[in-house]
């Protein structure tokens, strides 16, 4: 069983070479992911917030195939994906969805699901990312309305 571990700042700029530019892996509306080396040698994936203030950093599971996205668009990496391998992708992302929409304690409405926010792993295994537009919803709420989110040509209707 995994646990939770606390790390302090020194650990995590220490990881990151002191947040080197070499080290980001990508930026977004909510700040800077770097690729950090933990003391143990563990690779992962640190997202340090645009807002300069206490806020915790996050430390990610370090997903070496990248995102879906790549491998679709990109004309060296898209033969590695089989049809076998999309459709295992594409079945696993359905699942964590429908599992976040019915099976948590209160529903999670991602609001953003697109082939850049799923994450492949050594195995091609699917991890769906960036929760930043997501929306809890109490089970007693029939509807939900909010304003449009997500990206372009990636709504829902």
């Amino acid at each position: 069983m995994e646990t939770t571990k606390i790390f302090t700042t020194e650990e995590l700029k220490k990881a990151t070479n002191n947040y080197d530019e070499s080290s980001v892996l990508g930026q977004g509306g909510y700040g800077t992911v770097y690729r950090g080396v933990l003391s143990d040698k563990t690779v992962v994936a640190i997202k340090k917030s645009k807002i300069e203030t206490e806020v915790p950093l996050l430390v990610y599971e370090f997903i070496t195939n990248g995102t879906l996205s790549t491998h679709v668009h990109d004309k060296g990496l898209s033969p590695l994906l089989s049809w076998e391998k999309l459709l295992k992708i594409e079945i696993e992302t359905a699942g964590a969805l429908a599992y976040l929409h019915s099976s948590t304690s209160m529903p999670i409405i991602h609001r953003d699901v697109k082939t850049m926010n799923i994450l492949l792993d050594d195995n091609y295994t699917a991890k769906v990312a960036d929760f930043g537009a997501s929306r809890l919803v109490p089970l007693n709420q029939m509807e939900l309305n909010t304003l449009v989110q997500g990206t372009l040509g990636y709504l829902d209707p």
